[in-house]
């Protein structure tokens, strides 16, 4: 186990070391910079000059990278374009609401998706799994913005139950607040995870050494509490890593439309204002996210069965 958790964290180095060089490369691609929009607005080109001399937007981007990927590695994610505070507290500032919603979202699904799977698994092809499978294929093909859309022409403008985007406060103070955000990310994140637990379930019910210990008299629950769970456990938790990476992005799509002020807001923001550094800092934050969240399934996966290896 220490030897994998060497090797494959080994290997997070390098992939963070590539994910660095992409996310620079792909946020310097952005067209303009924070001085064409003031010039734009307010200078004349000779301002223009000096300023972008002033940010360090006149060097050459390998001597812009190597400056900041050095800030990087001691923990400085570089200075905002536009208000002139560190990228690190609008950072801070904005992890919070994305936070909560992330982890809301996974400490409903995952229990529910933990039990559904072993329900459909345990009745392979009967009614209850045809029934369950038949809804969550259905609720998966659905976008998350459609039913956003639904949720909140329903319970927003035409019953007036909740709020339909954020009206200031704290959201872990406000639970109506978060119930339609964690309503539209809760549908196809269940509905991927379950179907996984519920494959991981049939192969196990399946394996030999299960089918043996039923002849040996193994009580059921005690069947499926120390041979089959943790076998079935290991498609569920690489799947909850693929989900994982596609819960932050339907985070940040949920944010918006809900106008929330959590990482969307900020990019969106960094985005407009050609506000490079702070893009570069929030993109390099998700980005680690997503590397960490794989980095524990593949973990999780070989403690479960040692003999699992990595596929990412």
């Amino acid at each position: 186990m220490r030897s994998y958790a060497a090797q494959r964290a080994g290997l997070a180095i390098v992939q963070l070391a590539v994910l660095s060089v992409l996310v620079f490369v792909l946020t310097s691609l952005l067209p303009g910079d924070a001085a064409d929009l003031r010039f734009t607005e307010t200078l004349t080109p000779s301002q223009v000059a000096a300023l972008r001399a002033e940010l360090g937007l006149d060097q050459p981007p390998v001597e812009r990278f190597v400056h900041w990927l050095g800030n990087v590695v001691t923990g400085d994610l570089g200075t905002s374009l536009i208000s002139g505070g560190p990228v690190a507290d609008i950072v801070r500032n904005s992890i919070g609401a994305t936070l909560v919603l992330t982890l809301a979202t996974l400490a409903i699904v995952v229990p529910l998706a933990v039990a559904l799977g072993i329900v459909m698994g345990t009745r392979e092809n009967g009614r209850v799994d045809r029934t369950i499978t038949s809804i969550t294929l259905a609720l998966s093909a659905i976008p998350d913005f459609v039913i956003a859309v639904v949720l909140v022409a329903v319970f927003s403008l035409k019953l007036g139950w909740l709020p339909a985007t954020w009206i200031g406060g704290n959201l872990l103070s406000s639970p109506a607040l978060l119930i339609l955000p964690i309503a539209v990310l809760f549908g196809r994140t269940v509905c991927l995870l379950s179907r996984q637990v519920r494959a991981g379930t049939v192969a196990a019910l399946n394996a030999e050494y299960v089918t043996q210990a039923r002849r040996l008299g193994v009580p059921r629950r005690q069947l499926l509490l120390r041979h089959v769970l943790p076998n079935a456990a290991v498609p569920g938790v690489q799947e909850l890593a693929r989900t994982g990476d596609t819960l932050l992005g339907g985070v940040l799509v949920v944010e918006a439309i809900f106008a929330i002020p959590g990482f969307a807001t900020a990019l969106v923001d960094g985005v407009e204002t050609r506000d490079i550094p702070t893009v570069q800092g929030l993109t390099l934050v998700l980005a680690i996210a997503a590397l960490l969240i794989n980095l524990a399934a593949d973990l999780v996966c070989n403690r479960l069965v040692p003999r699992t290896e990595a596929l990412r």
